[in-house]
């Protein structure tokens, strides 16, 4: 139990007496490859894109298949004519948008289930 205790006051010392300014292992994390294939303005900033991209998209499909309202700006298709990457025309592999940064965060694309993950195809494929 002391030998618990010395530990304990030994790592607050510790981490107390940092200097001001160094880099917290938080801090080192690696980040996601993040490539954007057509530069440019998105349709709202990047911090709102990454914290609301999914409510976009969820509310964009209600319209969709509800209404049947299409070719609106956050719209899936949309997202993959401009960040789908020039060389393969995808979002999914490695290095690609949607990919990086959902393997990143460890979160499941099920998009491509149903839809395409090219520019310029429809979910059957097609080109439209």
């Amino acid at each position: 139990m002391r030998r618990a205790a010395t530990l304990l006051a030994l790592g607050v010392l510790s981490w107390l007496t940092l200097p001001v300014g160094s880099v917290r292992a938080a801090d080192a994390t690696p980040k996601p490859t993040i490539r954007i294939a057509s530069e440019g303005s998105c349709i709202a900033p990047p911090e709102e894109m990454r914290r609301n991209h999914m409510e976009m998209l969820k509310h964009q499909r209600d319209r969709t298949l509800r209404q049947g309202m299409r070719g609106e700006k956050a719209s899936l298709n949309e997202c993959i004519a401009c960040h789908a990457s020039k060389s393969t025309g995808s979002v999914l592999g490695k290095d690609n948008f949607c990919e990086s940064c959902h393997a990143y965060a460890a979160v499941k694309l099920d998009c491509w289930d149903c839809h395409q993950p090219k520019a310029g195809f429809s979910a059957t494929g097609a080109k439209p």
